[in-house]
């Protein structure tokens, strides 16, 4: 028996993240796609026992679970040193940096290792991670340059960039990712329902994201400050706040009257959907992404997306999102709203918008995302 081992620790981080999402729902995928004669094993640092209850509850097939000597950040710090005889040998795939690497002969002992590269913010926007992290993923890139087997990027985009910061040869695949199976919009009645606790507007603009200056979540709100921008309220999924910057004071100052912008944080997978699906438009006005997971969940749900130039946003979108060029803040704010008053007033276009959406939606599966990882190990 083939045993391909994933390091599934991000979904016991303290804050599992975009990257405790993509492990769970990657490794769900392997294991429901894994070729006969070949099976899945999780590898956890050290946890208390109710975490890998977690972890075997959301992962059913999982034939076992490795648990290292050391806890999470002990083990972080171990593996970033190159102290990684606790995870043993053989096929591993790790969906993040976090992974053992160190020299090994694939041809002798069958030893692999595949590391996951979801964006190069560290090296391009390192204000928008802690200096710890910045620290721990460069240290980590430089050990995968040197050890990983193969380097799997989420994008051609990241790809491209990687490429011009770092050399990893032919070793980088790129293996994009795909809605959560949960982002399912409910019946009618209990959609409503929902709805109405949530205190949503009867219309209104989605956008997901942050203060970061990153996020472009700052330029989106003044745009809806612009003469002749669309009078609705704007929903932002994400923190009300960044740093010493919130919501209502940025509302504030681009002449919004109270209450037109609020944040909405830690909502389910069913609200989520809501909240997009019941949108007039959905904005992803980020100047630097990875991948455009946003996007697709938006097409997923078939509403109309707005998006920023960055990429990635545009090598997942296609052509099914309207594009707003990046400028000075001003002229993308400038750009976000014309953009939105055309998609609010044109129902061809919105139409048009929400069919090509759907249908791109369906370019992105975890199943499809989980036989290139299968595939990219056998080549191995």
């Amino acid at each position: 028996m083939i045993t391909l081992r994933v390091v599934v620790d991000q979904m016991v981080a303290p804050v599992p993240g975009g990257v405790g999402r993509y492990t769970e729902e990657l490794t769900r995928a392997l294991i429901a796609t894994a070729p006969a004669g070949c099976e899945v094993e999780g590898i956890v640092s050290s946890s208390p026992p109710d975490q890998y209850e977690k972890i075997e509850a959301a992962l059913p097939g999982l034939v076992s679970l490795a648990k290292t000597t050391l806890a999470r950040r002990e083990l972080s710090v171990a593996w970033s040193l190159g102290v990684t005889a606790s995870a043993g040998s053989g096929m591993i795939h790790a969906p993040s940096l976090l992974a053992p690497l160190r020299r090994h002969d694939r041809m002798s002992d069958g030893t692999q290792v595949a590391v996951t590269i979801h964006d190069v913010l560290a090296w391009t926007h390192p204000e928008s991670l802690t200096p710890a992290t910045v620290a721990w993923t460069k240290a980590m890139a430089k050990r995968a340059r040197k050890y990983a087997d193969a380097i799997v990027v989420p994008s051609h985009a990241v790809a491209t960039q990687l490429g011009e910061i770092m050399d990893f040869g032919d070793r980088v695949r790129v293996i994009g990712g795909a809605v959560g199976r949960g982002l399912v919009v409910p019946p009618e009645s209990r959609a409503a329902s929902r709805a109405a606790a949530l205190e949503l507007p009867a219309e209104y603009i989605a956008a997901t994201g942050s203060l970061d200056p990153r996020k472009g979540i700052t330029a989106l709100i003044t745009a809806l400050g612009r003469p002749g921008a669309p009078d609705l309220p704007l929903v932002v999924i994400g923190p009300d706040s960044w740093g010493e910057l919130n919501i209502a004071s940025v509302a504030d100052e681009a002449g919004l009257e109270p209450g037109r912008v609020r944040a909405m944080s830690g909502l389910s997978d069913e609200d989520l959907a809501v909240v997009i699906a019941r949108a007039a438009v959905f904005v992803y006005p980020s100047l630097e992404e990875g991948f455009a997971l946003s996007i697709i969940e938006a097409f997923h749900l078939g509403t109309p997306v707005v998006h920023s130039d960055a990429p990635a946003l545009v090598e997942a979108a296609g052509d099914a999102g309207l594009v707003v060029a990046r400028a000075d803040a001003d002229g993308y704010a400038d750009g976000l709203a014309a953009a939105l008053s055309r998609v609010l007033t044109d129902t061809e276009l919105e139409q048009r918008l929400r069919i090509f959406g759907s249908d791109r939606a369906k370019a992105f599966s975890w199943r499809d995302s989980a036989e290139r990882v299968w595939q990219l190990h056998a080549d191995l």
